[in-house]
């Protein structure tokens, strides 16, 4: 089923995408951010549901609404916007609407509206689409990553919103991958857009969105129908990418404190560096819940051949500084005649959160860094404190 969502402010529209998404893993959701788009997009993708402001650069959402009920007068269509007098909530039934919501809105009643309303429309298995085709279909539009966070826990947080910094909710969101990874996309497309640079801290992201829309965004996700796993095999596998991409984290932010570099850089890189991995398993898990069967091999096989496509593919939709994207990629992989000092840090951080410190590929990368008394000396002082 598709989407529509109609907004010109990018970061509501970002936020209305990671509610939508959420919702249901048969759901893709576009993006439109004036009349014209909206009306090239509704034509073009016979969407399900329209989701629409009322003020856009070269209109109104009402001329969508009429134009779309000339044609079409049963789909369901909800206008969230800044107006919540009487007149305008009028003219808006007039034309048939399903669903109005005023701006600044609570997540969990549009999320609870929104379910409400698609309940009996989407489909509730997916016989008909194999796990190779929903991955697939999943990787062109709302890409989704699992989420550990927990909605109590952000409703606390957003009743004492104007008491917390961004630097506290960095400091307590710093494992957070998915919502990390999410807080970097939206940040990036609303930063990028108006001043060419993107951002690469989760600090920064959230400067730029600003508390409450950050707040909005984690508990948008936490709501997410997706973000649990129900197959517990993938659920093992996703905590072990989860575990294994906060070490690389952890271990290079040591490196670099001891190359005096800036850590959280490094720290984020880490973090992000299984994304591609945990993105597949959430898309695998939604095909289970669905009523796709899964075997060991087929989990294998999808991360194989996926997830350095989807990985690849959240970093452009982030819109990752180039820095970034190959200091994540280096965990991974690097190239032997590549010495560039940041990706050596990252590779030996992925070489020893991967357990192979004895790897003759750390100790060469070690050397390069000047760092090949280092791993030895920390070896023992860790020996010593555990006596």
């Amino acid at each position: 089923m598709n989407v529509i969502i109609v907004e010109d402010d990018e970061l509501m529209a970002d936020l209305l995408e990671t509610v939508v998404a959420g919702l249901h893993p048969a759901i893709n959701v576009f993006k439109a951010f004036t009349k014209r788009e909206a009306l090239d997009l509704w034509r073009g993708k016979d969407p399900g549901l329209f989701i629409v402001d009322w003020s856009l650069p070269d209109g109104s959402g009402l001329d969508v609404l009429r134009e779309i009920r000339g044609k079409d007068e049963n789909m369901p269509v909800v206008m969230v916007t800044g107006r919540a007098d009487r007149d305008s909530i009028l003219k808006a039934a007039h034309y048939g609407i399903s669903g109005y919501m005023s701006k600044p809105f609570s997540v969990e009643l549009l999320h609870e509206r929104l379910a409400s309303m698609l309940k009996g429309v989407l489909p509730e298995d997916n016989d008909s689409e194999s796990l190779d085709e929903m991955l697939s279909r999943k990787l062109e539009s709302g890409l989704q990553i699992p989420t550990r966070m927990d909605v109590s826990g952000i409703l606390g947080l957003m009743e004492r919103a104007h008491d917390l910094s961004g630097a506290q909710l960095a400091e307590r969101w710093q494992k957070e991958a998915s919502l990390c990874a999410r807080l970097l996309e939206v940040a990036n497309r609303s930063s990028f857009r108006r001043t060419g640079e993107p951002v690469a801290t989760v600090r920064d992201a959230i400067s730029v969105m600003g508390v409450p829309m950050a707040l909005s965004q984690a508990l948008a996700l936490a709501l997410d129908s997706g973000s649990a796993f129900r197959s517990a095999a993938l659920a093992d596998r996703a905590r072990q990418h989860q575990a294994e991409a906060e070490a690389a984290g952890v271990e290079a932010q040591k490196i670099a404190l001891v190359l005096d570099k800036k850590a959280l850089e490094f720290q984020t890189a880490g973090l992000l560096s299984r994304m591609g991995e945990l993105a597949v398993l959430n898309v695998m898990d939604q095909f289970v819940q669905h009523g796709g069967e899964l075997t060991d091999a087929d989990i294998e096989n999808g991360l194989r051949d996926w997830a350095q496509k989807y990985g690849n593919t959240l970093k452009v939709q982030w819109r990752l500084p180039l820095a970034i994207r190959q200091m994540t990629g280096a965990v991974h992989y690097l190239a032997r005649g590549d010495v560039r000092q940041n990706l050596l840090v990252m590779r030996v951080a992925g070489l020893i959160a991967g357990g192979q410190t004895d790897n003759s590929e750390c100790a060469r990368l070690l050397r390069h860094l000047g760092l090949e008394d280092w791993l030895e000396s920390r070896k023992q002082t860790s020996d010593t404190g555990s006596v």
